[in-house]
């Protein structure tokens, strides 16, 4: 069917209103490839790093995170099961912790090490814990 003021493509048979070519569902045409820059300018910049978040930002809060895993303090902490105390704190910069736990392990004869530290690693893991400077730690090692 032809109308003067649309063009002949309107109520044409073939094409169910749209514009011959235009087959994708809304009636509008799947999007092109990126265009490449002008001449002259060379390639795309790099991604954006956030300066003040180099490591990321928490998906939550938006906070910058940290350069401590929670990977890497979790099995420091969990290294308590064999005797050796506070270290997943101490990574974390938090040393007052550490060195309490490691007293806390001394004078209980290790009882109270390994409960707090496989507490302390459960917290860790869950992102409970911050490092030292109040930032939350990032996922991964």
């Amino acid at each position: 069917m032809t109308d003067p003021r649309y063009g002949s493509w309107l109520q044409d048979d073939n094409t169910n209103g749209q514009p011959p070519g235009w087959d994708a569902p809304g009636g509008y045409p799947p999007p092109g490839p990126y265009p490449f820059p002008p001449p002259g300018y060379g390639a795309y910049p790099p991604g954006y790093v956030d300066p003040a978040a180099p490591y990321g930002r928490d998906r939550l809060t938006g906070e910058p995170l940290s350069e401590k895993s929670k990977l890497v303090a979790g099995l420091l902490q969990l290294m308590g099961l064999f005797g050796f105390v506070g270290f997943g704190r101490m990574y974390l910069g938090q040393v007052g912790y550490g060195v309490a736990q490691l007293v806390v392990g001394l004078v209980t004869c290790g009882i109270g090490a390994f409960v707090w530290g496989v507490v302390d690693a459960i917290l860790i893991f869950s992102g409970s814990v911050r490092d030292s400077e109040n930032r939350p730690l990032r996922d991964g090692t």
